[in-house]
Parts: structure tokens; C-alpha cells; sequence
């Protein structure tokens, strides 16, 4: 199966356009095409050139960026579609799969079938696809690229053997343009010529030498379950029914280096219905001992009914978990308070639990963010080498004049009075950025420790002289 504009079809499937249509990739500095649709190439276009020669050639040309991971994505989405004719489906290339299709063709009336089936299920989904079918997986590949399906691999240019693009060159000067003519050379001038390559893949196309066909490994299924003879109800029996199924399946988690973020527990009934408890996780977990109390709460909440008989326990987010060496140095770990977040989103939604995380800015307002604890680990500290205040809020307007601290001021009806004052700090606007809190120009920033025992941070404005209370430290 050869997909010759997989890109563009993934594209225009997102998003049609009834136009001249290609997708363009940046190649040293230049944006070339990567892929394009049928009525672009009937214009003269063509890969790898250049975008600003082909939008000369097209000017209604509608391009966007390709995307070569949706690519791949897609391709692997087509991969676990063909598995549907063979069970021995592997990659070939980025845009072409390969299916061995021994002791499969029985059941269709015959080969001419299950290739016309190929090829009405793809124009159904706006697919473009060349089939190639052959007995060895040179000539399946020849025919598909270069041929009409089924057919003598002779006539075919010898660029169907999937040489080098500087070895095809070098064979059409020595008027070798057809596999007939390679097939006829004598062995041992070619091979001293252009090295074994050539053959090898002659040889290959003609099944003189075989090629293996390995299919694509299908990624682990994190999921357990458990029948149970007689119906149960009560919270304890559950509950050791899920340590039953999460002792397994972390098993299986650790096996493959990996990480449970979000379970869901299925719970049926006698009677047909299945509830359902999801737990989220803070962190990456595969450790049984830890997980099973998070799912109390949950478990204790469902309606039994007349019992349930059978359990079935899946991760269905899951994340790498690589193993970590053990040293004789033990190190302080964020498990316990993972678990206090997974417990309390259990409650109220892990989206709820925020963090403070640094942010790359000098302003006091924007050196900071809030995160979800859940999705965003903890960072370090704030670059600044200035004490910042524990407390920000908004600049609060207080009596001063001059560009030296008051001595006595008064704010949140409260008269302090100036014990020591540090600074000045001068911190400028960010320029690029529109900030109406900033438009009055630079702030000279004042630690002030006060005889009343409040530690507060004021800035002067000198543009607009003026003092102001934006903090306090605690």
C-alpha cells in the first residue's frame, strides 16, 4: 500500500479546500513543498520545490505548514485499519505500509477482490492509494510506485528496485533504464561498478533473496479483570477485589517502564449495569500500596446493588516511568505530597489545585503563573537575587513627596512610621509588552521595615512623582 499524497489527504480532511493545495517544509532556510494534491501536480507542480517558484507558476495556490508527526500518526492510524486483510502489517517508509498476505487471501473470493476492496474503502475516505502486488516485497513495492498493480517487473525503470537516487542516475547513463536490461549485465562488472547494493536489490525484486516483513509492534494494553463467583457488596470485599486487579497491572506498568495517570474502575452488576469510579493521579504511579487507598472514596460511593460480579481495571493515561537508580544517599521525594494532591483532587478536581511557577520576567505582576499542581512539576525558586515580597497586590496610592521613603505614611487606615529603608531597586517597563499599570514610566522599589512591625515594599514613580505600597513581606 503506497500512499502517495498522505500528507495533503491528512490535511484537506481537517480542513477541505477546493483549490490547488500543498504543504510546504523549511529546508535550509528555504520553504519547499512537502506534499500537494492532485490538482496542483496537474499544474506542474511537484515536490521539493520551491514555494516562491510554484505560487509564480499558481498564484491561487493555498498552502500550510506540514506537520510530519500528524503524518506519522496517520500513517499508524491506516496501519491498525489494514490489519483487517492480514494480521503481518509493517511500516514502509513514511508513507507506505507493507502486508504479507499468505494465508489470508481464502477469505475473499480472490486477490482481485480484497485489492478492489482496498481501493473502494480508501476513495470512500478521500485517501489516495496505489496498490502493488507481488511475490516477493521488492516487487510489491516496484508495482505499486511504478507498475499497475499486477504485472511483469521487467519493463519497470530501475528506479522500481529503490536504489539511491545518484546510483539510478549513474545506471540511465549507461543506458541500463529498464530491470530487463540490469537482470541481462553480467554480475561481476556491476557489482565492481556500483557495489553489491544493486544486486541485492535485484535480487530481492526477483525473490533470489528473501526479505522479511516485520509488523509493527502493538503498543501494550494496560487493562485487568477479575470474574467473580459469588456477587459482592460490601466496601472491604471491593476493595480487595482492586487490590486483586491493581497488583497486575502495576506488574505490567513497571515491565514496560511506565506510569499510570488516570485509572478508570468498571463495576458490573448482576442485574447488567456497570458503574464506574476514575481516579487521577498527581504523578506517574505504578505502585500498588499507594494507589489502592486513593480509590476508597470512589469505591464507597457506588451502588452495589444486588452485587457485582465482575471488575475491570484500566489505565487509560499513561506516561513513561523510567527506573531510577537506588544510591546509598537517600533524597527527599515529592510521593507524599503527590498522594495529598491525588486525595484532595479525588475531592475536588485535580484542575482546582494550583501552583505558583516562576515566570520569565523582570515585573513584579508577571513573575509568576498558576498552574494545575497536577500537570506542572515543581520549579525552582525565582532568578531574582532582590528580596521579592510573599504578599503582591495591587499598588495602593500613600502620602510622600520626594524621592526618599516618608517617614511617616499612612495606609489601610493603619500611620506607620519608617524604622530602616532599603534601596532603591530601579525596575523598568517591559517596552514590548502594554501594560496600563506601567504606563506612568519607571519604579524606584523600597524595602521598609517600620516601627509597628509591618515590612512592606513601596515604589516612587519619578515621572509621575508619586509613592505607592505594591507588597509585604511576611
Amino acid at each position: 500500500m503506497w500512499f502517495p499524497r498522505l500528507a495533503s489527504d491528512r490535511a484537506l480532511k481537517v480542513r477541505p479546500v477546493d483549490a490547488p493545495f500543498a504543504l510546504t517544509l523549511n529546508q535550509h532556510n528555504t520553504d519547499r513543498i512537502y506534499c500537494l494534491n492532485q490538482q496542483a501536480e496537474a499544474l506542474g507542480l511537484h515536490r521539493t520545490m520551491r514555494l516562491a517558484d510554484a505560487r509564480a507558476i499558481c498564484p491561487t495556490l493555498v498552502s500550510h505548514s506540514a506537520q510530519p508527526d500528524l503524518d506519522a500518526r496517520f500513517l499508524a492510524t491506516l496501519r491498525r485499519w489494514a490489519t483487517r486483510y492480514c494480521p503481518w502489517v509493517g511500516y514502509e517508509g513514511p508513507d507506505g505500509l507493507v502486508l504479507d498476505l499468505t494465508g489470508s487471501t481464502h477469505l475473499w473470493p480472490d486477490e482481485t477482490a480484497m485489492l478492489e476492496d482496498m481501493r473502494q474503502r480508501a476513495q470512500h475516505a478521500a485517501i489516495s492509494l496505489r496498490l502493488g502486488l507481488g511475490e516477493t516485497r521488492g516487487a510489491a513495492w516496484a508495482l505499486a510506485h511504478y507498475g499497475d498493480t499486477v504485472g511483469a517487473l521487467g519493463p519497470l525503470p530501475v528506479a522500481a528496485l529503490r536504489l539511491p537516487p545518484a546510483t539510478i542516475v549513474a545506471l540511465q547513463r549507461l543506458g541500463l533504464r529498464h530491470i530487463n536490461d540490469l537482470s541481462t549485465r553480467p554480475r561481476g562488472p556491476l557489482a565492481r561498478r556500483f557495489g553489491p547494493e544493486v544486486l541485492t536489490r535485484l535480487d530481492q525484486a526477483l525473490g533470489h533473496i528473501p526479505e522479511a516483513i516485520c509488523p509493527a509492534e502493538e503498543p501494550p494494553h494496560y487493562a485487568v479483570r477479575l470474574t467473580i463467583p459469588e456477587p459482592i457488596g460490601l466496601l472491604a470485599d471491593v476493595m480487595a477485589a482492586v487490590e486483586r486487579l491493581l497488583i497486575p497491572l502495576c506488574d505490567k506498568l513497571k515491565m514496560h517502564e511506565a506510569g499510570a495517570r488516570k485509572l478508570v474502575l468498571t463495576l458490573r452488576r448482576v442485574d447488567q449495569d456497570s458503574q464506574q469510579v476514575e481516579l487521577r493521579l498527581a504523578s506517574a504511579m505504578r505502585d500498588a500500596t499507594r494507589i489502592l487507598p486513593l480509590f476508597e472514596r470512589g469505591v464507597g460511593a457506588v451502588d452495589a446493588g444486588f452485587g457485582i460480579d465482575v471488575m475491570r481495571l484500566q489505565a487509560v493515561i499513561v506516561e513513561p516511568l523510567p527506573l531510577q537508580q537506588i544510591g546509598t544517599i537517600r533524597q527527599a521525594q515529592p510521593d507524599q505530597l503527590n498522594d495529598l494532591i491525588s486525595r484532595l483532587g479525588t475531592r475536588i478536581g485535580l484542575e482546582n489545585i494550583q501552583r505558583f511557577l516562576p515566570a520569565d520576567s523582570h515585573i513584579p505582576e508577571r513573575s509568576f503563573r498558576m498552574a494545575p499542581a497536577a500537570a506542572s512539576p515543581p520549579q525552582n525558586g525565582w532568578g531574582s537575587v532582590k528580596p521579592r515580597p510573599l504578599r503582591i497586590f495591587s499598588p495602593e496610592p500613600i502620602t510622600g513627596q520626594g524621592a526618599q521613603p516618608p517617614s511617616r505614611f499612612r495606609w489601610r487606615r493603619m500611620t506607620l512610621t519608617t524604622g530602616r529603608a532599603t534601596g532603591p531597586e530601579r525596575i523598568a517597563p517591559e517596552w514590548w509588552m502594554d501594560d496600563d499599570g506601567w504606563r506612568s514610566g519607571l519604579r524606584d522599589y523600597w524595602r521598609i521595615d517600620t516601627h509597628e512591625g509591618r515590612r512592606l515594599w513601596l515604589f516612587y514613580t519619578p515621572q509621575n512623582p508619586g509613592w505607592f505600597v505594591q507588597g509585604e513581606f511576611i
